[in-house]
């Protein structure tokens, strides 16, 4: 029984300990991931595509990779976005997915548009 509970306790420190994980929806990342995310942001101009940080950038999937995994590596299927908080949200978790990783959102090229004009009117953006 021992050895059970102890994995068990592992399985669930993996699994609710790793914010990637959740982020991912336990799918795997292709090995090509991390080259393709630092040429696209470089790309892109290094800045979040809605508030224009340039802290703690993401590479937003438009279409969940997990649910397709062919358009992993499609620079058409991604935006950058932030985790920065810069202007007290977080762009890739509250306009890319609604606030919670397992709901993604297909209109965010058309949210960060509307959203960015808003901020531009308020002097937030860089």
């Amino acid at each position: 029984m021992n050895k059970l509970w102890y994995y068990t306790l592992a399985f669930l420190h993996y699994v609710f300990g790793n914010e990637e994980f959740l982020k991912l929806g336990g799918a795997q990342r292709s090995p090509h991931w991390r080259k393709f995310r630092a040429e696209q942001i470089q790309l892109r101009g290094g800045r979040c595509e809605l508030c224009g940080s340039t802290e703690v950038l993401e590479l937003h999937h438009i279409e969940k990779f997990s649910t397709n995994p062919s358009r992993e590596l499609d620079p058409s299927n991604v935006c950058i976005l932030c985790e920065s908080g810069k202007n007290g949200v977080v762009c890739h978790r509250f306009f890319g997915h609604y606030g919670d990783y397992r709901k993604i959102n297909s209109d965010v090229l058309d949210d960060i548009k509307i959203w960015k004009e808003k901020l531009k009117g308020r002097n937030t953006i860089s």
